[in-house]
């Protein structure tokens, strides 16, 4: 590739990234006036798009290939708007991106779920505890609710090598609305091998999982504990209603993709574009068939990629 061909491509993504964020920012103006949309206080949606295109610029598919040379504007423009519309900021590691097909999609990281628990829920805290071998765990069940959770832990205990398992809990003013959620180790473990930071091969030495077996443990019952609080959540509010949408859109494009790659029939339904009538590709094309992202079979969660690589 030449300097100047090099130089035309730098200028066109210039122009194509204005073009697309200006959309969105338009979209957005349309959405707020209309009184359908609740951003956090201090939030800057346009310095978020800005991060946003930082990642995005870096993003690749399963093919090395950069995300910007297979997806449709159209689906960035949707990740962008969903990405505002949910109050998250890739800057701040609240969320990244991946390549779907020929798609951008928009993937909330686990700070990212914390936050936009916190907001839907009105909740206090959200803390998640690793459970080690020796350590002595008491809890009651009431109407299969977790309650009265007591841990006691020496510091002796604390091994990376010795976990056996994880609880999270959602704390509220009101300590009757409390949620906590607990998994063993080996239902972490199952949900660590749907990463493609694991593999087929297993875990290896050098993987996260090993490395940061403690953090990656939390990350995962948090991951968990916070979607299925949501989920229950019977809140109606314009945050509420946005997130369960989005919930149930990675949830169903995960399940087409597992009917795509396993009967090779399906045509993959992907959800209605937003209104960027500027772009002359707004109308999605058909993904290419591609294998359902890693994800964890019970929230539908695609695996988080290498931004987490160290989850500190």
């Amino acid at each position: 590739m030449t300097e100047n061909t090099k130089l035309q491509k730098v200028e066109q993504q210039l122009v194509e990234e204005k073009n697309i964020s200006d959309n969105v920012m338009n979209k957005l103006h349309v959405m707020q006036a209309q009184g359908n949309l609740d951003l956090p206080e201090n939030y800057s949606a346009e310095n978020a798009i800005k991060q946003a295109w930082l990642k995005i610029l870096e993003t690749e598919d399963r093919n090395k290939n950069k995300a910007l040379d297979v997806v449709t504007k159209a689906s960035v423009a949707y990740a962008l708007q969903e990405m505002v519309t949910l109050g998250l900021n890739p800057g701040k590691n609240q969320c990244y991106f991946i390549v779907y097909g020929k798609e951008l999609a928009l993937q909330p990281s686990y700070l990212g779920n914390m936050m936009i628990t916190k907001r839907v829920t009105d909740c206090k805290e959200i803390n998640a505890q690793v459970i080690f071998e020796g350590d002595d765990v008491k809890y009651k069940t009431k109407n299969g609710k977790i309650v009265d959770l007591e841990h006691s832990q020496s510091f002796g205990n604390r091994d990376g090598k010795k976990i056996i398992g994880a609880y999270c809990t959602i704390s509220f003013e009101d300590e009757s609305l409390n949620y906590t959620d607990i998994m063993t180790f080996e239902e972490i473990e199952q949900a660590w091998k749907q990463s493609p930071m694991v593999g087929k091969n297993g875990f290896s030495d050098n993987s996260t999982h090993r490395k940061f077996p403690v953090e990656m443990a939390k990350k995962t019952i948090i991951n968990r504990t916070t979607k299925k609080l949501r989920n229950a959540s019977d809140d109606e509010s314009i945050l509420s209603r946005q997130v369960k949408a989005f919930d149930d859109r990675q949830r169903k494009q995960v399940f087409d993709a597992e009917v795509d790659e396993n009967q090779a029939t399906e045509t993959l339904d992907i959800p209605a574009e937003p209104d960027v009538p500027d772009f002359e590709d707004a109308k999605v094309s058909e993904p290419e068939k591609e294998p359902a992202p890693a994800h964890d079979p019970e929230t539908g969660e695609v695996q988080q990629q290498s931004f987490e690589d160290n989850p500190f």
